[in-house]
């Protein structure tokens, strides 16, 4: 009787998953990781091969390795920018229990490689390490809690994360890893900071940021030595930097050629933290500056696209994963050049490693499942109706 009266209701048809997708997807990010990823696997046929036939292996060993991992990044960074924001919440908040609980059963069941810190699980014919995957989880937990801060009668999100941080901190920091150490508080501080900040707060964070500097130098021979080669005004030519800072000079502008460079034979760690030198010498910096300009688009895009958002989770998670992707590459970056002390961090996509990539790739993964177009209207309009 009511359909005679008023009609029949029409039935929604809802849009494909995979369409929808590709309509709300931010493809100019998008595409510049791919074109990153390109890069690296590019840059890997160069840097790889010594360290190969250093090891016994086939010349393209480690480029196939990189291929994998690669391939299986981008699938898990395809499979989590499918998911809805309150997907990522609940993913990001088991993986980080998944990963925390990993980071504390390291000092027991975890192996050093040789390298003196005790950070990577060796499964035999994979290792992994916690602190990477960690990062995204404790972003989203930490965005979760600060968002939830803000509603009426919420719980003290602030006061939680921080003191999550301080033990995650104390985790790493016993490894040590001075550089996951420094990205965590990073991003923990960018949420903290967006999401309204308190200056007391933030002294106090300084005040323990430097303490722990100088507890950790007067404490740490490894800490100490790389503090001291930054400080010097002198650069060993036989050192890391000293073999990366002659590359990217020799480099020049075109780069010295394909194949033609000569710092991936001098440094073991062309192929991760260095890759950046071997580009520039065989590249020169127009190659240098493509990167820079891929990351860049990726972290601007994001926040621009964020700005728009009136879910104070999705805005305060986005921000903290677009910051963190950023920093991290500006400090590899910045350690070839010197303008910050060595950390040993990877290059996200471009530098050789399996859990580092596949852990970028669930970072990234995140931040563009934040960043698709939803039908919402703009944060403006909040200020509109309150007038």
């Amino acid at each position: 009787m009511t359909e005679m009266v008023y009609g029949s209701m029409p039935a929604r048809v809802q849009e494909p998953v995979l369409p929808r997708w590709w309509r709300t997807i931010d493809k100019w990010s998008l595409t510049a990781i791919l074109l990153l990823f390109g890069i690296g696997l590019l840059l890997g046929l160069a840097a790889s091969v010594p360290l190969a036939a250093k090891n016994g292996f086939a010349p393209f060993y480690y480029v196939q390795r990189e291929a994998v991992y690669g391939a299986l990044a981008l699938i898990t960074m395809m499979a989590f920018s499918l998911l809805s924001p309150d997907a990522i919440r609940r993913v990001g908040v088991l993986g980080f229990a998944l990963a925390f609980g990993a980071l504390i059963c390291l000092p027991v069941l975890g192996t050093d490689f040789g390298k003196g810190a005790v950070r990577w699980y060796s499964l035999g014919f994979v290792s992994f390490q916690p602190s990477e995957f960690l990062k995204p989880g404790f972003i989203i937990i930490t965005a979760w809690f600060m968002a939830a801060a803000t509603e009426v009668a919420g719980p003290p999100g602030k006061a939680i994360s921080f003191g999550l941080l301080l033990v995650i901190v104390g985790f790493l920091a016993s490894q040590p890893d001075f550089g996951q150490t420094m990205l965590v508080i990073f991003g923990w501080g960018v949420i903290y900071f967006v999401s309204g900040a308190r200056m007391t707060l933030i002294a106090l964070i300084f005040g323990i940021i430097g303490a722990g500097g100088f507890a950790a130098y007067h404490n740490s021979q490894h800490f100490a030595r790389r503090i001291d080669g930054y400080l010097n005004a002198e650069v060993d030519p036989r050192s890391q930097i000293g073999y990366a800072t002659n590359a990217i000079q020799e480099g020049g502008f075109f780069g010295v050629g394909v194949g033609n460079g000569q710092v991936k034979w001098a440094l073991p760690d062309a192929h991760t933290d260095f890759i950046i030198a071997v580009a520039a010498e065989e590249y020169g910096l127009i190659l240098v500056l493509m990167i820079l300009a891929l990351y860049g688009t990726v972290v601007i895009r994001s926040l621009l696209r964020l700005t728009k958002e009136r879910d104070p989770f999705v805005r305060l998670a986005g921000t903290g994963l677009a910051c963190i992707f950023g920093v991290q590459a500006m400090i590899n970056i910045g350690v070839a050049v010197r303008l910050v002390p060595a950390k040993g961090m990877t290059l996200p996509f471009v530098s050789y490693g399996g859990s580092s990539v596949i852990a970028a790739g669930i970072t990234v993964g995140m931040l563009l499942a934040l960043t698709r177009s939803r039908p919402q209207g703009q944060i403006s309009d909040l200020f509109r109706r309150g007038r």
